[in-house]
């Protein structure tokens, strides 16, 4: 009992110290951003904010990341390689921040650097597919570095909205987390984890809308490899080898939009890198919604879909997991399909509460004591 408190303990100290880092060190970072002009200034439609905004504000969420790493967890070959191919991976986005580098080039580095992560030992060994273990064997080298390189990305592109991609990658660690937990992971894996969380948490501030501050490539690249990462090492190599839907569904949200994308630009007959607007972000905005409406309704997606990830380890709720799991999604979908008929009517949007004009008076409504108490004379 001893040692699961002060475990405890350990790991509330790194989450503060995580949170306290990033949060002191974004704006020196926000002052270097503008030393250096990697600067993001609006100048198409695409862009939901009208004034210059400073970029690499995920140097802020690497620093803290690294730094308390350092002081808190076990030193390990696999944490060498995260924090390594983290620091690769920052220095990338760096680059593209300031000088907006090849598409095509910045992918080819996003590859070698996860080429480099499998060959330093970090890879899908086997997966779990309906109760059945599968042995990958030759083709892990594929796969991981495919997942590296996918989920890297799709935290890219769903960096459109101030506070999403960073906000959305902190719910997906809580998924994670209370996976590796639930399933028996080593507390090392649960404490990096817990301080990104915490790394995250202390950048949002700065991040929420209005921002002060975006991530960039440097922010939405790190998340999205160390996400890929922590995910391999923390859930794919458990014991008990969780079932392959578990990390999918944790991140169903910014792979869907990812691939959609893809498919879209390909359709067009577009780069599947050329810039678009038909994110689901997007569409949310282009229906009414102001970025805090929308990023809370997609906030709301993400941890509905960890949930249902999390429902689905049976360890945590034995033999009716999967029942209990289908039932989550089921909910979900009610409300989704909900929200679809709200959004639909722009009287209903306005109801929402999650439009500027709000607190509007709709037409035809009351607007004073006075017009009320008419109203109510009337009936």
């Amino acid at each position: 009992m001893m040692y699961e408190t002060h475990g405890i303990l350990f790991g509330v100290i790194a989450l503060v110290c995580s949170v306290l880092l990033a949060y002191a060190i974004t704006p020196i970072v926000r002052v270097l951003a503008f030393k250096i002009k990697a600067v993001d200034i609006p100048k198409d439609n695409r862009r939901m904010h009208k004034r210059p905004i400073p970029l690499i504000g995920g140097l802020a969420i690497f620093l803290s990341f690294f730094i308390t790493c350092l002081f808190f967890c076990d030193y390990s070959k696999s944490l060498f390689l995260l924090l390594g191919g983290g620091l690769l991976i920052v220095i990338v986005g760096i680059f593209d921040d300031i000088y907006s580098i090849n598409p095509w080039l910045k992918f080819a580095c996003q590859i070698a650097i996860a080429a480099i992560t499998v060959c330093g030992g970090i890879r899908i060994d086997q997966i779990n597919l309906g109760g059945t273990y599968i042995s990958l064997g030759i083709w892990s080298i594929p796969l991981t570095v495919l997942w590296i390189t996918g989920l890297t990305n799709a935290i890219n592109i769903i960096d459109g909205l101030d506070g999403l991609s960073c906000g959305v990658s902190t719910i997906s660690l809580i998924s994670i987390l209370l996976v590796i937990i639930t399933q028996g992971g080593d507390f090392n894996s649960a404490l990096i984890t817990l301080i990104l969380i915490g790394s995250c948490c202390g950048f949002l501030p700065s991040n929420k809308n209005p921002a002060k501050i975006f991530m960039g490539d440097t922010g939405a690249l790190f998340l999205g490899y160390t996400l890929s990462v922590i995910s391999i090492e923390g859930m794919f190599k458990l014991h008990t080898v969780i079932s392959l839907i578990v990390p999918l569904i944790i991140f169903a949200l910014p792979l869907a939009d990812t691939l959609f994308a893809i498919i879209r630009r390909l359709l067009a007959g577009k780069s599947p890198f050329a810039a678009d607007r038909g994110h689901f972000h997007h569409k949310l905005i282009d229906m009414g919604f102001t970025q805090k409406g929308a990023v809370k309704i997609l906030y709301s997606i993400c941890a509905l879909l960890g949930l249902v990830a999390v429902f689905m380890c049976e360890s945590m709720f034995a033999y009716n997991s999967i029942f209990k799991s289908l039932s989550i999604a089921v909910i979900a979908i009610i409300i989704f399909i909900m929200y679809v008929f709200i959004l639909k009517n722009p009287e209903s949007r306005v109801h929402t509460g999650l439009l500027d004009n709000a607190n509007e008076p709709l037409p035809g409504a009351a607007t004073s004591e006075k017009d009320i108490s008419e109203d109510t004379d009337k009936q």
